[in-house]
């Protein structure tokens, strides 16, 4: 590769604990692009790549989790790093175009109208009226002669509400008659309904970005003892942020580095795949995985609640059993044995075996099966296809022929075959970002979750800004292909336990409102 780099580039690259190899491997891929994921079937109810499950099972797997997590550590894992300006693009842009004229204002406006006829529903309405009164400002006042940019501006802006740059995660989303609750406050307490170790701790880990660390401490400093009284709990709380050897340099469209106007090169955030090396410093038994956007009023939660039991009491029953049977593959087991396991393999953790496999040796199929079952092992919640984007089920192959279970992007698949866009359009169900993952082995030792991830998942994304093309690259995501070697089990969940909040008036749906 003929890139050179200066000093300046070299010392760059070395303060973000990056190496010059690995910045030229993100170049090749940039050159080279990534292969498409080749779906073979999608993952239904019917074909077995979906399991729905029975009302006895429902009871079962919950009373399994009530048993079988005593004396685990359990971590709730929050993605919140991301700011809320894509909550408000419709206000934003009204406010930069909005001069107080307008023919049909609900027809022309028709989010923003329904923002403002609902403004005081919002659970942060309160808030902004204060913070327009700081002003000397009536909110009422400024509504009445349709001052509408006045009052977003007041919400938005950083001055002010400062809504538009604060992370989602400290955004109000539900109010409880006088007091209301940001979407961190709702994770604090539906953790504290499933993820409550013995001893009465809960421990929740959010992935922050560095300008919001400081808010979620201080938010944090002020909530804590409150919830640990009126939860009877005690709360640990940690953070941690993206590390910047995860980010990727940024190209033109010949492939060529982009450079800031002090000659420095342009690295870009790697996506929510980077987080795969936050989630490998977790020392936990047992982490649910779930979005800082997707939770709801305490009226809503009890479908969550029962289907997080329900998903992880299925990790640890599967999860024990695999243990046993590593156990045993490691004591030379006799060729009924290997046949049992094998069944087990195949039927219970979806775990395709060599076509040739009943041909090996039993040493050898206990060398395959101890292979292909000492990995992390993750349940994956799937809800029915409503239209939302979002990653679906599917059974793939990938580049050495390997059939597994996988979640895929839409960007991950060539639509241009007819025969990939046919699979897709048969898939019936989607993420909603529901997992319960264990990352340890049958010793209790954690896994280096570095060795599962599938380097070729990854995905080129191309943006315009001004007359310059820019490429971006996004690692193999967090459940996508950086779990791509996990064991996988996809489990159907009721569509109540998915309510993601993308625009602020998805808080008046009415799961966002009070029952």
């Amino acid at each position: 590769m003929s890139q050179k780099f200066s000093e300046q580039d070299l010392q760059q690259i070395a303060s973000m604990n990056l190496t010059p190899e690995a910045v030229l491997k993100q170049i090749e891929n940039f050159r080279n692009g990534f292969p498409k994921m080749k779906l073979i079937d999608a993952a239904t109810v019917d074909n077995g790549g979906i399991i729905r499950m029975s009302d006895s099972d429902i009871r079962r797997h919950a009373a399994s989790y009530k048993k079988l997590s005593k004396g685990k550590r359990l971590l709730k894992f929050v993605p919140a790093s991301g700011a809320a300006t894509r909550m408000f693009k419709d206000l934003y842009a009204f406010s930069s175009t909005y001069f107080g004229v307008a023919h049909n204002f609900e027809k022309e406006f028709p989010t923003v109208s329904e923002f403002l006829q609902n403004i005081r529903t919002f659970a942060f309405f309160e808030d902004l009226k204060a913070c327009m009164e700081k002003s000397s400002l009536e909110l009422g006042d400024y509504m009445e002669r349709g001052d509408f940019t006045t009052v977003i501006n007041y919400l938005l802006k950083e001055q002010y509400l400062g809504y538009g740059s604060l992370p989602k995660a400290l955004l109000k989303f539900h109010r409880y008659g006088g007091i209301s609750r940001t979407s961190m406050e709702e994770h604090i307490v539906e953790g504290a309904s499933y993820a409550r170790c013995d001893d009465g701790t809960v421990h929740i880990h959010f992935t922050v970005s560095p300008e919001h660390r400081l808010l979620f401490k201080k938010k944090i400093s002020e909530v804590k003892k409150y919830y640990e009284s009126n939860l009877g709990i005690k709360l640990n709380i940690t953070f941690s942020e993206q590390k910047h050897y995860t980010d990727i340099i940024a190209v033109d469209e010949y492939n060529e580095p982009i450079r800031d106007d002090n000659g420095r090169l342009v690295f870009r955030p790697g996506g929510h795949g980077a987080l795969i090396e936050n989630l490998n410093e977790c020392n936990a038994d047992l982490i649910f995985i779930k979005n800082i956007d997707n939770v709801v009023p305490d009226w809503m939660k009890h479908t969550t609640i029962i289907y997080k039991q329900v998903l992880a009491g299925l990790l640890l029953e599967l999860q024990s059993q695999t243990f046993d049977y590593l156990r045993i593959l490691g004591q030379k087991p006799d060729t009924k044995m290997l046949q049992k396991i094998a069944r087990f393999a195949k039927n219970k953790l979806q775990i395709e075996l060599p076509k040739d496999f009943s041909k090996k040796s039993d040493r050898e199929k206990a060398i395959i099966l101890r292979r292909k079952m000492n990995r992390p092992m993750r349940i994956c919640g799937m809800v029915k296809n409503q239209g939302e984007p979002g990653g679906g089920p599917f059974f793939t192959e990938n580049t050495l022929g390997i059939k597994s279970l996988q979640i895929v992007e839409t960007a991950q698949i060539n639509r241009k075959d007819p025969k990939q866009e046919m699979i897709l359009s048969s898939s019936t169900h989607f993420n909603p970002v529901d997992l319960v993952c264990g990352t340890k082995d049958y010793l209790g030792h954690r896994f280096n979750l570095r060795k599962f991830i599938d380097p070729a998942t990854g995905f080129i994304s191309k943006k315009t800004k001004g007359a310059v093309t820019l490429k971006s690259q996004e690692l193999p995501g967090l459940w996508n292909g950086a779990m791509a070697e996990w064991i996988t089990i996809f489990v159907e969940v009721p569509l109540a336990t998915f309510n993601p909040v993308k625009t602020v008036n998805d808080l008046l749906r009415k799961e966002h409102l009070q029952g």
